[in-house]
């Protein structure tokens, strides 16, 4: 049986999970404000 090593970047998971966060909040954010907009 062979072993399997598996290496992970962790500052390059953070740094891209952080921006998948960053960007879905900022489309919800202006989807938010769109609605809003169109409301008044």
């Amino acid at each position: 049986m062979s072993d399997n090593i598996i290496q992970l970047n962790e500052d390059l998971i953070e740094h891209d999970l952080k921006g998948l966060v960053r960007c879905n909040v900022e489309e919800i954010l202006n989807a938010l404000l769109s609605k809003e907009a169109n409301e008044l």
